[in-house]
């Protein structure tokens, strides 16, 4: 008697919890926790190359924001690929043509039972590096650069990157 209640309430509560796990496609990048790291102590999240970024965060003690993170450039000299945007403007969507590129999961060391979680999305753009050239450099001369533009009716799109932060487990006193 008791498998036949059993099974059809572990049914349900599978049921439940499906819509909770289809929210979330699997990342592209697969990673494990990072280090957990002390209130107060910045450290890098994830370096964006094409977007000439990095990801800089930091747990801050405060119960209202207990973490904050930003995108900081990486250096004055870098041309980035890619674009590092704003999350609540782009409403980064699978059906918008986004992909979930990375989950960041930092665990706060003095509160063992919180983490910060940073999920990258990454929108892929239409834009291509030229083929190689003899000398294995990827070059882009003005003049033909020129009648590429004037030929094309649209300019191609640069791949996009935004970022959410949500935390979980629950805070320590």
């Amino acid at each position: 008697m008791r498998q036949t209640v059993a099974l059809p309430l572990f049914a349900a509560c599978l049921v439940m919890a499906l819509p909770a796990w289809a929210a979330d496609p699997a990342p592209e990048i697969q990673r494990p926790a990072g280090a957990p790291q002390a209130v107060g102590a910045v450290h890098s999240l994830r370096q964006i190359p094409e977007a000439c970024a990095r990801l800089e965060g930091a747990f801050t003690g405060d119960a209202a924001q207990p973490y904050r993170y930003a995108p900081v450039r990486t250096s004055p000299q870098c041309q980035p690929r890619a674009r590092f945007v704003d999350f609540d403007k782009a409403k980064p969507s699978v059906a918008a043509g986004w992909k979930l590129n990375d989950v960041i999961r930092v665990p706060n060391a003095t509160c063992p039972s919180q983490q910060a979680v940073v999920r990258v999305w990454r929108k892929p753009g239409s834009a291509t590096p030229p083929p190689l050239d003899g000398q294995g450099q990827s070059r882009i001369y003005l003049q033909d650069a020129k009648q590429q533009a004037a030929g094309a009716a649209q300019a191609p799109s640069l791949t996009l990157f935004a970022a959410k932060l949500d935390i979980e487990g629950k805070a320590c006193e």
